[in-house]
């Protein structure tokens, strides 16, 4: 969907200001929201895609009023509610007001590193060949669907060369709507500025963007 996440290439929203590589969290609150959205993503309720699409659908007017981490509680919020794990209340009140339903797993903090340090692979066995392979021109398909997607609306429509290819992985959006895995062939675009941006782009940019196979067509 065309959220206010996907805002690459935008104007209006003031520059990017880097903050210090070391600086990872502005207060222990926002410590403690990651450790929740770890935690409770290691209940099974649900996959990593439905946890990015809870955060990137969230209103326009709310996403770009919160901060970082402020995004990630509501996408937390919202999914515990969706599935009875939160009441509004509970929200509201910042505390549990009634018993809390029993979880299939829990992430204890003895656990956490092993966790993170084992990951969660997406890449599954091929069930048919690549379509592309490195140095092919291929295009970023124009598609504006309903439901989530990882291409960036400023690469719809325009032309890139095939840069890695990395196997089959994962398909985000069905996996995000609980359709399953799908797996696809998933490969690095590189796009020029200058197609991207048009003559007032930068000749020296370039942008690399991963791309599932059916978000290309030759071009």
């Amino acid at each position: 969907m065309n959220g206010a996440a996907d805002m690459g290439g935008m104007m209006g929203f003031g520059p990017v200001t880097p903050e210090p590589e070391h600086e990872r969290f502005h207060g222990d609150w926002e410590r403690r929201v990651l450790a929740l959205t770890l935690a409770m993503g290691a209940t099974g309720q649900w996959n990593i895609d439905q946890s990015r699409a809870a955060r990137e659908s969230l209103p326009p007017p709310e996403y770009l009023a919160k901060s970082y981490y402020e995004i990630w509680l509501a996408g937390l919020e919202k999914l515990m509610a969706e599935r009875g794990l939160v009441l509004p209340e509970e929200i509201a009140a910042g505390h549990m007001t009634v018993p809390p339903k029993a979880l299939p797993r829990i992430l204890t903090a003895d656990a956490v590193p092993a966790v993170l340090a084992k990951g969660g692979p997406t890449e599954r066995p091929a069930a048919a060949p690549a379509r592309y392979a490195v140095g092919d021109r291929v295009r970023a398909r124009n598609m504006h669907p309903q439901g989530h997607t990882r291409l960036p609306r400023y690469v719809r429509g325009h032309v890139g060369t095939v840069e890695l290819v990395h196997g089959t992985h994962v398909f985000p959006d069905s996996s995000a709507l609980g359709q399953g895995e799908q797996p696809q062939w998933l490969y690095t675009v590189r796009f020029e500025g200058r197609e991207l941006w048009g003559g007032q782009g930068d000749p020296v940019l370039a942008v690399s963007v991963d791309a599932w196979e059916s978000y290309l067509e030759p071009a």
